[in-house]
């Protein structure tokens, strides 16, 4: 993979911008200096590797030469409502809760699309609500997404997402906090990253104009990982709660019904799900 070889490749979709790095800190660090500069929308960072790749809660993303997809989106929403300007990341902000339905539904249109692209090529797979892609119950891709607000409308977001391609891309035992598995150990060959990227964009751009729509939730609750099952939940530092998995609200929260007959609705944020033992 190289810039000239995804132009080529994402000749076909209409990109406000590529930038490819064969090696960086982060290519959401990278999108969010741009985007600050007046990126336009559907501009994308590509990087070969990662040296301080990042997910979720300030986690480290796990991206080394030549065996992970690794990108960032920038998308420029019309309209959002905030209640004031802020940069966050969901999960390691007391704002991302105020952002919740607009972060929820960014989240769940990143997810439909990497999930309904790996479908394609007859992989199990399954979303793991709400930033995560499963496949035969293991994680091969996750999504971090950051915003920068002005005023009471969001000025962009970031989509990062990486995808473990190779079976280099998995992690040490020691760095996982689920289990974790790669496409090429899934499909018996290793994809063409390239490939994978332009499968995804594309999922992208038929969900986007459909955000929040009747469709759009049907197709992302049904990948939804572990609907139906009982699972544990945990908010924040609260105590976990073990309930069966119901489904999502037209928002994009998701629902569970706790043992006890509670009826939870959790926002996107600092959460964590588990299936229960």
């Amino acid at each position: 993979m190289n810039e000239h070889s995804l132009q080529k490749t994402l000749s076909d979709l209409p990109l406000g911008g590529l930038r490819y790095f064969p090696s960086i800190g982060s290519t959401n660090d990278e999108a969010l200096v741009w985007a600050a500069q007046g990126a336009p929308d559907l501009s994308i960072v590509v990087a070969d590797e990662q040296t301080a790749g990042r997910g979720r809660s300030g986690r480290k993303w796990y991206t080394p030469a030549g065996s992970a997809l690794a990108f960032s989106l920038i998308l420029r929403p019309a309209v959002a409502k905030h209640p004031g300007p802020a940069r966050f990341t969901p999960g390691n902000s007391e704002e991302g809760a105020a952002a919740a339905p607009h972060h929820s539904r960014t989240v769940g249109l990143a997810a439909l699309a990497v999930a309904e692209s790996l479908l394609t090529r007859s992989l199990p797979a399954q979303i793991k609500w709400p930033n995560d892609i499963l496949v035969n119950d293991k994680k091969v891709a996750g999504i971090l997404l950051e915003s920068v607000w002005i005023g009471s409308q969001v000025d962009f977001t970031i989509v990062g997402i990486g995808v473990n391609i190779a079976r280099s891309a998995v992690p040490p035992i020691n760095m996982l906090n689920y289990p974790a598995a790669s496409l090429e150990e899934a499909l018996g060959a290793r994809p063409e990253r390239g490939q994978i990227l332009h499968d995804i964009l594309s999922a992208l751009l038929k969900w986007r104009p459909q955000m929040g729509t009747d469709p759009f939730m049907q197709a992302w609750e049904g990948f939804l990982a572990f609907r139906g099952r009982q699972v544990q939940v945990w908010e924040g530092n609260a105590p976990p709660v073990t309930g069966e998995l119901v489904g999502l609200a037209s928002d994009g929260r998701l629902t569970v019904r706790a043992q006890d007959g509670r009826s939870l609705t959790l926002s996107f944020g600092d959460v964590r799900l588990r299936p229960a033992l």
